[in-house]
């Protein structure tokens, strides 16, 4: 069933395999538009969120009080749902609201040094879902087992990265590979690396979210794979949103 497999941990094969049955047995099976009505939902959330964690920063609040909360307490919440995926309905709004407050801050941050840039990321964040979407849409890249497998090992590696950064960085105060923060064209190649690779994930997520549909999977599972989705895009606008912050500093 290697189908199912995506680099995403909460898009996986066996999370969906593990409510297949509960789907058939209660009559109460995904959709791809209820899923999108999940998305949509779950967007509308992190947005009024972020908004709110935006205004803040303009009032003079410390960012990095928000920007923490929504770390952890969006962190502590994705690992609880991808446990009890049942619950998905009442932790993905709550998750969203999290995400929003940690995308908010560091989007009045990166403003602030480089005003309208959030705006042009998000702009591109848009487009580029759109694009991805209509090439898995139309075919155009087929989401194969080679291509899975490599985006997933690509993903896992980019993962290790940035933790490895992360603990040097609080060890050492000097994160390893500094280079990947850089405005060079090192640095500049680097982030257009990780900004195409979210983009593929994407692939991924639709695919696996069609794959659902497919094996009847419950209804519950819309608001988890939404969950899902809205993770890889935030990665992607938050990977752009540093990309053009290198590019205005070349």
């Amino acid at each position: 069933m290697s189908i199912f497999k995506s680099s995403n941990p909460t898009l996986q094969e066996k999370t969906y395999q593990e409510t297949i049955l509960e789907g058939i047995s209660t009559g109460e099976e995904m959709t791809v538009t209820g899923t999108l009505n999940k998305f949509g939902v779950l967007m509308a959330l992190m947005i009024a969120s972020t908004l709110f964690a935006w205004n803040q920063f303009d009032k003079g609040s410390d960012p990095m009080t928000l920007m923490l909360i929504g770390v952890f307490g969006g962190l502590g919440i994705a690992l609880l749902m991808m446990f009890k995926k049942t619950w998905s309905q009442y932790l993905a709004p709550g998750y969203a609201v999290l995400e929003g407050l940690f995308v908010g801050s560091i989007s009045a941050m990166y403003n602030y040094s480089y005003p309208g840039l959030p705006t042009q990321a998000v702009a591109l964040t848009l487009l580029v879902t759109l694009i991805m979407f209509l090439l898995y849409r139309y075919r155009i890249i087929k989401v194969t087992k080679k291509l899975r497998t490599v985006i997933v090992v690509a993903t896992a590696a980019i993962a290790i990265f940035y933790m490895v950064q992360w603990i040097t960085f609080l060890v050492m105060g000097s994160p390893i590979g500094s280079f990947t923060n850089a405005a060079t064209p090192l640095g500049i190649g680097f982030s257009i690396l990780v900004v195409g690779l979210a983009a593929f994930n994407l692939l991924l997520n639709f695919d696996m979210i069609e794959k659902g549909v497919e094996m009847r999977a419950p209804k519950y599972m819309e608001w988890y794979s939404a969950f899902g989705l809205l993770v890889t895009i935030v990665w992607l606008y938050l990977e752009l949103l540093r990309l053009l912050s290198k590019l205005q500093r070349n």
